[in-house]
């Protein structure tokens, strides 16, 4: 039982000491580069959407809040916050999606749609 107790304790010490370098920096930028597929007509498209500005995409209307990426020295990846409104769900259009996509984990958070897919790719 002591043993264990001490097992834990050094784990937990061990673990506290690599939180640090663990840590992973995240830098923000400017656009993000989004995949969108329109499911009715196959299409897939590439959209640049500047942060803070809406962008549009068949009836959906996108508007990135944040989109960061990792620094060039670390394993590439991406995360942008979106708010997603959809013109055909009633008059000015009704919020179908908001929080934050990961490019490396797509099904973590995404736009539930019966028309269109939404993925991030990149932010530049």
């Amino acid at each position: 039982m002591m043993r264990a107790r001490a097992i834990r304790g050094a784990l937990a010490l061990l673990l506290a000491g690599a939180a640090p370098a663990l840590a992973q920096e995240w830098e923000p930028k400017r656009v993000a580069e989004l995949q969108l597929l329109d499911k009715v007509t196959a299409r897939i498209s590439v959209l640049r959407a500047t942060v803070g500005e809406p962008a549009g995409f068949g009836t959906l209307t996108i508007r990135v809040a944040a989109c960061n990426a990792r620094p060039p020295d670390e394993v590439p990846d991406a995360v942008a916050w979106m708010e997603i409104s959809d013109s055909r769900r009633g008059a000015g259009g009704r919020q179908v999606f908001r929080g934050w996509m990961f490019a490396n984990a797509p099904g973590v958070s995404m736009l539930e749609h019966p028309v269109y897919d939404l993925r991030v790719l990149d932010c530049k």
